[in-house]
Formats: structure tokens, C-alpha cells, sequence
């Protein structure tokens, strides 16, 4: 699934890298810090931190003041970010959709929920 993703990602003109677009992935729907992002990722805050410049620079993020703390700043979804994402989610349904019709509803349905059962031991930041 995730090299269907960065294929559509790549043929509609985007250039995220697979570091960058785990960040992207983790930001929350109201913005996330970046000691968050960095944690989520399991990455060092200084690589964060890069990854978050290019991200930046390159149309995909932007930074605000996070209203619960004048002194920190958010992380947020810019107009490219926000496309982006729409391409990610519809090559990963296409995906889904096409597992679905190979597998059969109920298998696919299984997979799903063993999928997000080994979640709870592999990513401690769902």
C-alpha cells in the first residue's frame, strides 16, 4: 500500500519522502507541536525539526500560535499539505477497495481488525 501511495503522491507532483510523510501522517486534526510529532515518529526533535523546515519551505506545513500556549506553536496543514493528504487517502482506499474485492468482505473485514489489533503492540502512539 504505502508504494501505491507514493506513486499517486509522485505522479500528482508531490515530492515527500517517506520520513516526511510519516510526520505529515501524525499530525492531529487541530495541529500537533513538534516534540509531539517527533515522539509520534520516534525520531529525534532535531531531525523532526528538519523534516518540519522542508516541510515548511516546500508548501506542505505551516506554523501557528497553538491557543492553548501563547509560547508554543502548532503545527498545521497547508493548502499543499492538505492536498496531499486528499491523494494519499484515495490511492489507500483504491488499495483497500481492491483487497476487498480479492479477498472477499469478511476476509478483508478480519484483516482490518487484526490489523488494528497488532496496532496496539507496534505503535504506541495510534
Amino acid at each position: 500500500m504505502e508504494r501505491r501511495v507514493f506513486l499517486a503522491l509522485a505522479e500528482a507532483g508531490f515530492d515527500l519522502t517517506p520520513a516526511q510523510a510519516r510526520l505529515v501522517a501524525r499530525i492531529a486534526p487541530g495541529g500537533s507541536r513538534l516534540t509531539e510529532l517527533a515522539a509520534q515518529a520516534q525520531v529525534t526533535k532535531q531531525t523532526a525539526g528538519v523534516l518540519v523546515d522542508q516541510l515548511v519551505r516546500n508548501g506542505y506545513l505551516k506554523r501557528e500560535p497553538d491557543p492553548r500556549d501563547g509560547r508554543a506553536r502548532l503545527l498545521v496543514p497547508d493548502e499543499r499539505g492538505r492536498q496531499a493528504v486528499e491523494v494519499a487517502n484515495r490511492a489507500a482506499r483504491q488499495v483497500e477497495d481492491e483487497w476487498i474485492t480479492h479477498l472477499g468482505s469478511r476476509a478483508a473485514r478480519d484483516l482490518r481488525s487484526s490489523l488494528e489489533l497488532l496496532r496496539e503492540i507496534t505503535d504506541p502512539y495510534r
